[in-house]
């Protein structure tokens, strides 16, 4: 990701992340898996964003800038991936 320094640790816990979520396309549906795992992103988030403000009012304050910044990463994060699927498309083609 461009945003993000591609290094070993970073890719390891997204990778460790993935790897609980394959496990539970066993008894659910990916659409249910990818969705569960959104809103854990969404909830943990909110408490970093959360934690990161030093009271009540300091977190209402900043509260519209940390959700555009999170749709923002979430997005540029989501259009990488896809392209990279894309990418693989093209090389099997050829």
């Amino acid at each position: 990701m461009s945003d993000v320094q591609r290094d070993k640790p970073f890719y390891d816990m997204a990778d460790a992340y993935i790897a609980l979520a394959n496990t539970q396309l066993n008894a659910e549906k990916p659409s249910r898996v990818s969705a569960a795992a959104l809103f854990a992103a969404a909830r943990f988030n909110a408490f970093v964003i959360a934690a990161a403000a030093e009271n009540k009012a300091q977190l209402i304050v900043e509260k519209e800038a940390a959700i555009t910044y999170f749709m923002d990463q979430y997005e540029k994060m989501l259009r990488e991936n896809i392209d990279e699927h894309l990418t693989r498309y093209d090389q099997q083609d050829s």
